[in-house]
């Protein structure tokens, strides 16, 4: 992985070296991903979860949407550095596409389609629906760390052919009342809690 503070953000690049960056989304992951499984990752970030999604799916099988572009040249090198390529979609994911306002923060762990009143700069970016990003991929596995968008995104999604979610949730950005709805609904749709780790909530399909 890329820790060269003078490439990526001084923080992700600490994180990355310690070993805590996105640790409990790489957990989970590395527990529910089988070999062979189509896997949509929604909010890549640096690409390190999505370059272990690669590394136990098998190549080919995961598709990873960023919508900051500017970290598409990371991305492309820590999977180069790990002899893999992206399949990467340089889009915000959202429940009907189109065009949307998403706020990139200098530390990419703070970027988001949700207004977090924090110092970032608004650009437009493209979006595809979430229905059709289901569809294109045939996912039975979601990797979803969106900042917030979560709520609005798992709602609006036809989740008839997954069998395990991975989301990073927000209480804290979104509230702890919607942040549990959410859970619940997925739930009632089938769905049941098999593990949290910090702010992570893995859900299989029972």
């Amino acid at each position: 992985m890329i820790c060269d503070p003078a490439k990526i953000n001084p923080d992700v690049a600490r994180a990355i070296i310690r070993g805590t960056y996105e640790l409990a989304e790489r957990v989970l992951a590395r527990a529910a991903i089988r070999p062979g499984d189509k896997v949509l990752e929604i909010g890549t970030g640096v690409g390190v979860v999505g370059l272990l999604c690669t590394q136990f799916a098998g190549a080919g099988n995961v598709t990873s949407y960023e919508a900051n572009a500017a970290l598409a040249p990371t991305i492309a090198e820590n999977f180069a550095l790990n002899g893999l390529t992206p399949n990467l979609r340089l889009k915000a994911v959202t429940a009907d596409g189109g065009l949307v306002t998403f706020f990139r923060n200098a530390n990419v762990v703070s970027s988001s389609m949700v207004d977090r009143k924090l110092a970032a700069d608004q650009i437009t970016v493209d979006s595809d629906p979430i229905n059709q990003a289901l569809q294109d991929t045939g996912a039975a596995v979601i990797v979803m760390d969106v900042e917030g968008a979560e709520i609005d995104l798992l709602r609006a999604a036809d989740l008839s052919g997954v069998r395990e979610i991975i989301v990073e949730v927000h209480p804290h950005i979104m509230g702890e009342v919607p942040t549990q709805a959410m859970v619940d609904d997925l739930c009632n749709r089938g769905f049941s809690v098999k593990q949290r780790q910090h702010k992570t909530v893995w859900l299989r399909r029972t």
